[in-house]
């Protein structure tokens, strides 16, 4: 999915969504739930491997 395409979904300008990509803007849960929601992204893959990357072990 482009960044102009992403954007639109979320009613910001392009220019909002490439600061993810650059690391100049953090996201906010709600969006990253909506962002995996529209790119067909599986939520509990995505958070296994968030898990297994980190070194906090809970």
């Amino acid at each position: 999915m482009s960044q102009a395409k992403l954007a639109e979904i979320l009613g910001k300008p392009a220019s909002y969504v490439a600061k993810y990509e650059l690391g100049e803007r953090r996201l906010d849960p709600v969006e990253l739930c909506v962002i995996l929601k529209v790119t067909g992204a599986d939520f509990e893959l995505f958070f296994l491997k968030l898990y297994e990357g980190s070194p906090i072990r809970l």
